[in-house]
């Protein structure tokens, strides 16, 4: 009997050993901070396979949570998001107020040695002259397109979005910093208005717009051009690619107004647990190859990687999508920083959702 107890004993203190150590690496969970990498983006604006290949070559697992606005990436990095990921997605147009709020982990560019493979334009910009907070992904041109054979007006700014002929007619994306800077526009005021009674115009402006909205979807308004439910859309260029294929008979409005161009930003929040893999992830995605392959795998929007744009065939050169019409390429409009103003969008943009 003794020989049994101290056999039972042995057994005993293995499994105490064996339980203290599974615990210590969190349960059956990834070990934090070394083999995982959480991010949260826009979705479908990302390939698997890119995902697939990055997890394959470091060994770190990626878990992607998906957002539904700029707006709601903002509002994660300022509710301390680096309890819950290690990128986050912002637009350019939040990068000021981001940083001075003290919301983002500094990069280290040591550890993204493919940050040489990024346009000049998107470097040392005036939001992070020191290149010390945020990497662009994709960009996207907003503007209008049209199926001449199918739309009933003749479509020159964004005042003719208004017609009564197009009711019913419109695809849109969604989103406070797309939609009230094209109604801004249209009245002639500054995209990007601090204005409470330019703001609230814009709002007037938007109503009748939603008048003509049959769709209203940041991720997948082109499907209503694919399948024909409707003859205009105002969407990203990403999105426009998709319905080329489909139909070729759709165009690019040549607009007299500006487009906006906007720049999606991969940051590190403050507190982000797995820092250093998301610097790795960054570099990765720099890599000219990764980036001309994961485009080339249905996310085909304007790159500010001009050596992975070299590397896409001339149906993404030359595609209806970016070879733009007239004077479009350059007549385009940024979202800035509109610092207290964003309340008081926000309250017009709830006020419009609520119609």
């Amino acid at each position: 009997m003794s020989r049994l107890k101290k056999l039972a004993a042995i057994f005993l203190a293995l499994t105490m050993v064996f339980s203290f150590s599974f615990a210590l690496t969190g349960c059956g969970e990834e070990e934090e901070g070394s083999g995982v990498l959480n991010i949260y983006m826009w979705s479908d604006y990302m390939s698997d396979d890119f995902v697939a290949g990055f997890e394959e070559e470091t060994g770190v697992k990626v878990n992607i949570s998906y957002m539904n606005s700029s707006e709601e990436a903002t509002a994660k990095l300022t509710a301390g998001g680096g309890d819950e990921y290690d990128l986050v997605m912002p637009c350019d147009a939040d990068m000021t107020g981001l940083i001075e709020g003290g919301y983002l982990e500094e990069i280290n560019l040591d550890n993204i040695t493919n940050f040489e493979y990024l346009d000049d334009a998107y470097k040392n910009r005036e939001f992070d002259p020191e290149n010390k907070y945020a990497i662009p992904y994709l960009m996207n041109y907003v503007y209008v397109v049209y199926n001449p054979e199918t739309c009933p007006v003749e479509i020159t700014g964004y005042e003719d979005l208004l017609s009564p002929e197009l009711e019913g007619e419109i695809a849109s994306v969604d989103g406070i910093r797309n939609l009230f800077p094209m109604a801004l526009v249209a009245l002639g005021y500054d995209p990007n208005s601090t204005k409470d009674s330019e703001i609230e115009e814009a709002y007037e402006w938007l109503k009748d717009y939603m008048k003509n909205v049959k769709y209203l979807n940041s991720d997948d308004a082109e499907k209503e051009l694919i399948s024909g439910g409707c003859s205009v859309g105002f969407i990203f260029d990403g999105m426009f690619t998709r319905v080329l294929p489909e139909d070729d008979t759709w165009e690019v409005a040549a607009l007299e107004d500006p487009i906006q161009l906007g720049v999606d930003e991969f940051v590190i929040p403050a507190g982000a647990k797995n820092k250093e893999n998301a610097e790795a992830f960054l570099n990765y995605m720099l890599d000219p190859e990764n980036m001309a392959a994961n485009m080339k795998d249905g996310h085909e929007y304007t790159c500010p990687n001009s050596a992975a744009v070299e590397l896409m065939p001339d149906s993404y050169k030359k595609s209806k999508a970016f070879d733009l019409p007239g004077d479009l390429r350059e007549n385009y409009f940024l979202q800035l920083d509109v610092g207290d103003a964003m309340k008081t969008y926000d309250k017009y943009y709830t006020m419009l959702k609520s119609e």
